[in-house]
């Protein structure tokens, strides 16, 4: 045990490390969007849009193979195979010379992406206690918000002094090095820390397709597992449309410079997502000795209070209301994180974890921040970006009530 606790402790800086360049990477776009819209590619606001559709849809589909893989392959080399593609595919955005090329780009960032983002949940859990996962979860999805502050401010920072072509290469090429770091994570056996676990049944003989398609039948008959997903898929279709059109939104309907509107923008959730994040990650662990539903009602309840601050945030023409809104919103939205990625895991069998998660992403992209940040685009185009904005809200106010509902539910079932 005494050896397991600094490899654990090791593995979860690296996979943070890893996550924080991830959605980096991600988010870089939206600070670049506004001078690729003015570029030589002249590209529309539903062109940009589908910048990140592309990519979510290419992450959604990969998520299913890389899930099962993830079960029954080494998930350190999975890991670190994903990292180098979507650091490869990141840099070469910054070649594109047409919208398809950069369409492309994009996309391949999805390939890798799939493979880091499905398997290393899986891969934490089985480093740490069930009682710990809410705290180290936090500090995992703390980089979430770190990660995305970077792309904004890197990006910004490497748009105003370089030009946005540049920006991609400054983003993608240390991921290479972070490859090479996840190959030599240990491995810890699967369910090591869930002793009371049993193995899924399997008959004998089974080809690995019928193990997983009997994974999945399993995942879609746990009713708690289902009402989290789908919780998580109306809170994912909010932040997807507000990280990637807040940038633009604070420069053409609130009338601040570009750069300070991705800086500053980027501080803040820099700021709030970490307190955010982690205070959540905390108070679900606390309130677990309480409630077995504790991480499903700090969820729910936070992101239920999060709903009006995000209609004045959106709505309100005073700085002082708006940041202030901004702030408030953007702490409660990030205090569900952990506990929620927390409830995934823990509702599930441990040989399965990869492949509940590659469900999980595929159902939140598919059903949130594919269709979102087009969708706000598109009525952007045809009305404003102000206007459009205005679904956030109620995409917030969805996820809320479902998580409070499966909280309520899955008490009730004691």
């Amino acid at each position: 045990m005494a050896r397991e606790e600094p490899l654990a402790g090791t593995a979860l800086a690296v996979l943070t490390l890893i996550n924080l360049f991830n959605y980096l990477d991600r988010w870089i776009v939206a600070a670049l969007a506004e001078s690729m819209k003015h570029s030589e590619l002249r590209l529309s606001d539903t062109q940009l849009g589908a910048l990140m559709t592309g990519f979510l849809v290419v992450y959604m589909l990969a998520a299913p193979l890389f899930g099962s893989l993830g079960d029954t392959r080494s998930r350190t080399r999975l890991i670190g195979l994903g990292v180098a593609v979507w650091s490869a595919a990141t840099a070469l955005g910054g070649l594109a010379r047409s919208y398809a090329a950069l369409f492309a780009a994009r996309a391949a960032v999805g390939i890798g992406e799939a493979a880091y983002g499905t398997i290393s949940p899986a891969l934490l859990a089985d480093y740490y206690p069930r009682e710990r996962r809410g705290r180290v979860f936090a500090i995992f999805f703390a980089a979430i918000p770190i990660g995305s502050a970077l792309g904004y401010v890197v990006g910004g920072l490497a748009d105003h002094y370089f030009g946005w072509r540049p920006a991609f290469f400054v983003a993608g090429l240390p991921g290479f090095v972070l490859a090479a770091l996840a190959l030599r994570l240990h491995e810890p056996r699967r369910g090591g820390q869930d002793p009371d676990a049993a193995a899924p049944a399997v008959a004998a003989g089974s080809s690995p397709g019928a193990a997983a398609r009997s994974a999945y039948a399993a995942l879609l008959r746990n009713r708690p597992y289902i009402l989290t997903v789908l919780g998580y898929a109306a809170y994912t279709f909010a932040i997807g449309a507000l990280a990637f059109w807040t940038p633009s939104f604070l420069e053409r309907a609130r009338g601040i410079p570009k750069a300070q509107a991705t800086v500053q923008f980027g501080a803040i959730v820099v700021v709030t997502g970490f307190l955010g994040t982690y205070g959540g990650g905390w108070l679900g662990d606390r309130l677990l000795r309480r409630s077995r539903q504790a991480y499903l009602w700090v969820s729910g309840v936070a992101t239920l209070a999060a709903a009006p601050l995000t209609l004045v945030a959106l709505a309100a023409s005073a700085p002082p209301v708006y940041w202030t809104a901004i702030v408030a919103a953007e702490l409660l939205l990030f205090a569900s994180t952990g506990p929620v990625n927390s409830t995934i895991v823990n509702v599930v069998s441990p040989h399965v974890r990869a492949t509940a998660v590659a469900l999980s992403i595929f159902t939140i992209h598919i059903l949130g921040d594919v269709p979102s940040p087009s969708l706000v685009g598109a009525i952007s185009d045809a009305r404003s970006l102000g206007e459009a904005m205005l679904i956030i809200p109620v995409a917030v106010l969805v996820g809320g009530i479902i998580w409070s509902y499966a909280a309520w539910q899955g008490g009730r079932a004691l």
